[in-house]
């Protein structure tokens, strides 16, 4: 039987594929059939009764099962009354009719009973001007209202759910979006509908209120002003703001997200950010973004940004031109040459890390260049097998397997947490491996837990046994993961570095490449929806390895000639004084506990946002551009490279990074500097193979995107933007043009300590240089806590709740005590605080129960 079921409505004939609803079916013909309740992301429940239509249905012969036909010929039909046509699914030779006059009238009413209690109050209301409702009262409503003004019902009209939204009961109209969308989509039911009738309201049902990572969507999906966020309450009028593209400048995910700008007095004339909101890509975050994406950007145009070049006169930073600074700058490291090193963060772009490496490594022949906090090895790997091009996690379902390593997605990666969840709820087999518990494991089918130092020994033995094609006596929950994987029709796989150290982290990396190229019938790798994806820290530390910053590898992964120091190793020559000179670029080692101090260094130079702890050590600092001020592109966790716009006037003099190195790169030889983030983007696809075939004018293309959503129809997918300014491009591995060779995997020590072992975990609102410029999410931001099991807990005599402070590294640190099962005992796990890989020794300086 054909998967398309032929239909008509509105005398248009169209066939769309079986199990369609009639409310889509008629969104494909660009005839939108108005809904409240309905939202084309999530299940159906009819209760708006907006999209009442009438549908008939083709009459058949029940002795022949033959159609009845009219007097014409023309198939005869049942018209049942009015359906909704968000609850009912097409079917063969089925009429729909969405104009007729009982069509109309029920319109017409249900607009008239949503505004008995709804406040006519659109001039002040956050949403007016993009307010479904309103747009539907123009189209729909009768202009006039039989309601006793009497009896209208007066509501609260600022409550509180939580410090992030807040909820206007007198514009609720109960649709029930935001319950339906924390429960169905995030699994995070912390918002109900409480009390019946008229006295229907939502209240938020946790502690903190409203504590999901995922809050913010639930205003973009609520088809009133009933819910806002609290930066951008009464903070603008939709129309007065400019729409702008960018990406998320936190997460691998690479979340495609849009800026709303507007000119402001109050900033000098300057443009300010009043909100940020998704953008569609349904291969990368569909019409989501987190929490993290949505409140984290505050830091753009925060007070205390770098407005100056300072240089270091009489021991002190003072400000000085830019000239004199890059002057200074290029002279000093002319003069040190190949004894100078740089270490980058991965929060910048691949314009900036492609003239930094080029600057360190031809500019002054040094090839001592790394991350500042490499913790996740592995690029080198996925550049052979990773995710293939064409992949989309909304395709795996029924049949498929995903396999995640070393890594708890909720905290870092929100976005994939979802999308790995979804194909869980779709059939997709979970197969997770970890030292302790996280949320996935409620949904894995296959769940191991291994000690410290065990995870790379855990997973050979997992690929030994899937090499094993014919299932044999064990039964060992290794073994059977093993064949699931091994069943399975399409296996990604995700590992990070929590509890690994760097080495760990490559066996693991390599030990996963191994199972994805076990040959059953084919292997996995090389095939769409297949393939490895690394949990990287940072939203363009993928880049970070296609650019080179790395001591052994140059652009496109090319082997460097003389490999050099690798950011540990350019720490300790720092302290030393064997090295001379240090580039610190976007990064704060220091800060970070990476160095105590600058150590002998004779010449310190970092470029930032911020006067971070590094930056009050050094020479010369020279004030960048955030990503909210410029251009340029970041490279996914996928390795799906996209632009980013600017939406802001820069702040004072800075400059974006790559202008920066590039200026200096004129003044230590190299040729003369773009005048474009383009142009140097032209320069490196022809350095880096991966890159060749992209340019600014490829990775802006779009295409047509199912649902429809973004457009002028508000009603049907909430406010999320359309994308209309780039889908981006994903490079291709090596295993898609052929075979790739098994990975040898060294033997890894597990290096415990003798005492308790500590791990770091993730926190997605871990202090940091960024969030912290966000007061908004204060009460939300992850205390320094240590994470005892009971039994660990009553064998070093301390009670839940107790006050206290670790030896971290050789520096006090201040924690609170929390004592539950979530560690695995004999293991204490530390929340809060930067995260690093690897673990260390438990060490208490001092305990206050």
């Amino acid at each position: 039987m054909s998967d398309q079921v032929t239909l008509t409505i509105d005398g248009v004939e169209l066939s769309v594929p079986k199990g369609t609803l009639v409310v889509d079916a008629a969104k494909m013909i660009e005839n939108p059939i108005p809904v409240f309740c309905y939202h084309p992301k999530m299940e159906p429940v009819g209760m708006c009764r907006m999209c009442l239509v009438e549908i008939g249905l083709p009459v058949r012969d029940r002795a022949t099962g033959e159609l009845a036909l009219e007097e014409d010929g023309t198939p005869k039909l049942n018209f049942r009354g009015l359906q909704t046509a968000c609850t009912v699914a097409v079917s063969e030779g089925m009429v729909v009719r969405t104009t007729t006059d009982p069509v109309t009238e029920a319109r017409e009413d249900v607009i008239e009973f949503l505004l008995t209690s709804h406040p006519l109050d659109c001039p002040v209301c956050d949403k007016g001007g993009e307010c479904p409702l309103q747009n539907l009262t123009m189209e729909h409503g009768k202009g006039t209202s039989r309601m006793d003004y009497s009896l209208k019902l007066k509501l609260e009209k600022h409550v509180p759910l939580g410090e992030l939204i807040y909820l206007d009961r007198e514009r609720c109209i109960q649709c029930g979006r935001c319950v339906r969308f924390q429960d169905e989509i995030v699994d995070d039911p912390v918002i109900h509908f409480h009390n019946r009738g008229r006295s229907l309201e939502i209240v938020t049902m946790s502690d903190p209120g409203f504590d999901s990572y995922w809050s913010g969507n639930t205003t973009d999906i609520c088809p009133v002003g009933a819910l806002t966020t609290a930066d951008f309450r009464f903070g603008a009028r939709p129309w007065e703001l400019t729409p702008v593209a960018t990406l998320s400048p936190h997460s691998p995910s690479g979340a495609n997200m849009t800026f709303s700008t507007r000119r402001e007095a109050k900033s000098g004339g300057r443009s300010v950010i009043k909100r940020i909101m998704p953008r569609q890509n349904e291969q990368v975050n569909e019409i989501w973004i987190s929490d993290r994406d949505r409140f984290i950007h505050h830091f753009a145009d925060a007070p205390d940004r770098l407005t100056k070049p300072l240089m270091r006169k009489n021991g002190e930073l003072v400000e000085v031109e830019w000239n004199e600074a890059l002057d200074a700058v290029a002279g000093k490291l002319q003069q040190y040459g190949t004894a100078v090193a740089g270490v980058s963060g991965d929060r910048v772009s691949n314009e900036d890390m492609f003239l930094f490496q080029k600057l360190i490594r031809k500019g002054l022949g040094s090839s001592s260049i790394d991350l500042a906090n490499r913790r996740l090895a592995g690029g080198d790997v996925v550049a052979k097998v990773g995710i293939s091009q064409g992949s989309n996690l909304l395709n795996l379902g029924q049949g498929d397997a995903i396999v995640v390593v070393a890594s708890d997605l909720h905290e870092e990666v929100p976005v994939w947490w979802l999308r790995v969840k979804q194909a869980i709820e779709r059939g997709a087999a979970l197969v997770l491996l970890n030292l302790r518990p996280t949320r996935l494991d409620q949904n894995a089918r296959h769940l191991i837990h291994y000690r410290p130092g065990q995870a790379v020994a855990t997973l050979r033995q997992l690929v030994n046994d899937a090499k094993v094609a014919v299932a044999d006596a064990d039964n060992s929950p290794i073994k059977a993961a093993a064949d699931a994987i091994m069943q399975a029709n399409n296996v990604v796989a995700f590992y990070g570095a929590e509890g690994l150290k760097y080495e760990e982290t490559e066996a693991v990396a390599k030990l996963l490449a191994n199972l994805l190229l076990i040959k059953n019938e084919e292997a996995h790798a090389g095939r769409p929806n297949n393939g490895l994806i690394p949990v990287w820290p940072h939203n363009n530390t993928q880049g970070a390895w296609d650019m080179g910053i790395h001591p052994a590898l140059e652009p496109g992964y090319k082997a460097a000639a003389e490999p050099g120091m690798s950011a540990s190793e350019i720490y300790a020559a720092a302290q030393s004084g064997e090295l001379n000179a240090l580039f610190v670029l976007a990064a704060d080692p220091i800060g970070d506990g990476l160095m105590t101090d600058r150590g002998k260094l004779d010449f310190l130079v970092v470029q930032e946002l911020f006067l971070t702890e590094t930056a009050v050590h050094a020479d010369v600092v020279l004030p960048a551009q955030s990503w909210a001020e410029r251009e340029g592109t970041f490279t996914s966790g996928e390795r799906r490279v996209q632009r980013y716009y600017p939406a802001i006037q820069p702040i004072g003099e800075a400059r974006p990074d790559w202008q920066i190195l590039a200026q200096i790169g004129e003044r230590v030889g190299l040729e003369k500097p773009a005048f474009a983030a383009s142009l140097v983007f032209r320069d490196l696809a022809k350095a880096v193979p991966q890159y060749k075939a992209m340019d600014y004018r490829a990775l802006a293309k779009v295409e047509k995107q199912w649902p429809d959503v973004g457009g002028d129809d508000l009603y049907y997918g909430g406010n999320a933007y359309e994308n209309r300014v780039g889908l981006g491009m994903q490079w291709a591995v090596e295993a898609e043009a052929g075979d790739v060779d098994h990975f040898e995997v060294a033997d890894v020590s597990d290096d415990l300590p003798d005492g308790m072992a500590v791990v770091r975990t993730a926190a997605l609102f871990t202090p940091g240089t960024l969030i912290n410029h966000t007061e908004l999410l204060a009460e939300r931001m992850a205390q320094p806590t240590l994470i005892l099991h009971p039994n660990d807990a009553a064998g070093l005599q301390l009670n839940n709740g107790a006050s206290i402070e670790l030896d971290l590294h050789n520096k006090p640190l201040q924690a609170q005590l929390r004592v539950n099962e979530d560690a695995p005992e004999g293991v204490a796990l530390l929340r809060g605080v930067p995260y690093q890989a690897g673990f260390f020794e438990l060490k208490l300086r001092q305990t206050a129960n």
